[in-house]
C-alpha cells in the first residue's frame, strides 16, 4: 500500500512538471512567432547615397552592411520613432546652420545616429547632439567653465560640427570621408587610408564601429525620408513641435537660476530644459554675453 501509495505521488509530480514544461514551451513558441511576425524586411534600396555622393552598392559587401543597417533601424521601433518625433523640432534648427555653411543636409542624420536628436553623454564623455568631447570642443571654441557649456547649445554646437566637417572635406576631399572621421577622427582615417592604399570609405578595412559608422547614417536617410513606406506612419500631430521662446540677453551674474526663472514666468525645470547649456545652480558670465531661452509657450 505505502508502495503504491509512493509510486502513485511519483507519477503525479512527473505529470505536474512535465504539463509545466509544455505549458512554458507553448507560451515561449506563441511569444516567438508573435515577435517574428512583428519584424520588417524591405526590398533594398536600387540606389543610395550619401551627400550626392554615389554609395557603391553593386560592391557585394557594401550591399549586405547597408541592408543590415536598414534592418536594424526598421526594427529598432521605439528608437526610430523617437528619432522621428524629435526631428520634427529639431531639424529646423539644424538645417540652415548645415546650409549657411555649405555642408550638405545629410550630415543631419548624422547627428541623429550620434545622440539620437538629445543631449547625451557617452561613457568616454562625448556630450551633447553631436557628441564632443571636452577637448574637442575647446579646439572649436565652445566654451566651458563650471556654470557654462556650449557642448550643450544647440546652435552653437552645429556650427562647431560643420567647421569640423568642412575642415575633414577639405583634407580628404569628400563627404563621405568627412562623416566616417567624425567617428574614427581624422588621423585614424588617415593611418587607414596610408596603411592599405585606398582612399575610399567603402574600400577600407576598418574597427566594426567606423565600419558600420556611414551606413547607419544613410539607412537613417532612407527610413525617415520615407517613414510610411518602411512602417513608421507618425501622425504629425504626434510629431513633437518646435516650441516657440523669446532670448533673455544676460550680461550679469545669477546667483540663483531657480529665482531668475519665477521672475520669467517659468521654473527651474523648464529653464534647464530649454538652456541645457546652463550646468550649475548659477550663472557667472565671466564677461561674457548670453542669451537665455524663455518658452513661451506649453508651459
Amino acid at each position: 500500500m505505502k508502495k503504491t501509495l509512493r509510486s502513485v505521488i511519483a507519477l503525479t509530480a512527473i505529470l505536474a512538471v512535465a504539463s509545466t514544461f509544455i505549458f512554458a514551451t507553448s507560451v515561449t513558441n506563441s511569444i516567438g512567432d508573435s515577435d517574428a511576425s512583428a519584424l520588417h524586411s524591405h526590398p533594398l534600396p536600387k540606389s543610395a547615397n550619401f551627400a550626392g555622393e554615389e554609395v557603391p552598392l553593386h560592391k557585394i559587401d557594401v550591399k549586405e552592411r547597408y541592408d543590415r543597417e536598414l534592418i536594424i533601424n526598421t526594427n529598432l521601433h521605439s528608437s526610430t520613432i523617437t528619432s522621428i518625433k524629435r526631428a520634427h523640432r529639431f531639424f529646423p534648427i539644424i538645417e540652415p546652420i548645415l546650409k549657411k555653411n555649405g555642408i550638405p543636409d545629410d550630415f543631419k542624420y548624422l547627428c541623429v545616429i550620434e545622440s539620437g536628436l538629445a543631449n547625451a553623454v557617452s561613457s568616454a564623455g562625448a556630450s551633447g547632439f553631436w557628441q564632443f568631447m571636452k577637448g574637442t570642443g575647446k579646439e572649436f571654441n565652445l566654451y566651458q567653465d563650471e556654470y557654462v557649456d556650449e557642448r550643450y547649445d544647440l546652435v552653437k554646437v552645429t556650427e562647431a560640427a560643420c567647421k569640423y566637417f568642412n575642415n575633414a572635406k577639405n583634407r580628404f576631399g569628400n563627404w563621405t570621408m568627412a562623416a566616417a572621421s567624425y567617428n574614427r577622427g581624422m588621423a585614424g582615417m588617415s593611418r587607414a587610408m596610408d596603411s592599405q592604399y585606398v582612399n575610399d570609405y567603402y574600400d577600407l578595412f576598418l574597427n566594426q564601429e567606423t565600419s558600420r559608422y556611414v551606413f547607419r547614417i544613410i539607412a537613417l536617410k532612407e527610413i525617415m525620408s520615407n517613414p510610411v513606406k518602411y512602417g513608421f506612419d507618425v501622425p504629425e500631430a504626434e510629431k513633437y513641435p518646435l516650441v516657440p521662446t523669446k532670448k533673455v540677453t544676460v550680461d550679469y551674474d545669477i546667483a540663483d537660476l531657480a529665482l531668475f526663472a519665477k521672475e520669467q514666468g517659468i521654473n527651474y525645470k523648464l529653464l534647464k530644459l530649454y538652456n541645457p547649456w546652463l550646468v550649475n545652480t548659477s550663472l557667472k558670465v565671466n564677461g561674457r554675453v548670453y542669451d537665455i531661452e524663455i518658452p513661451t509657450q506649453g508651459i
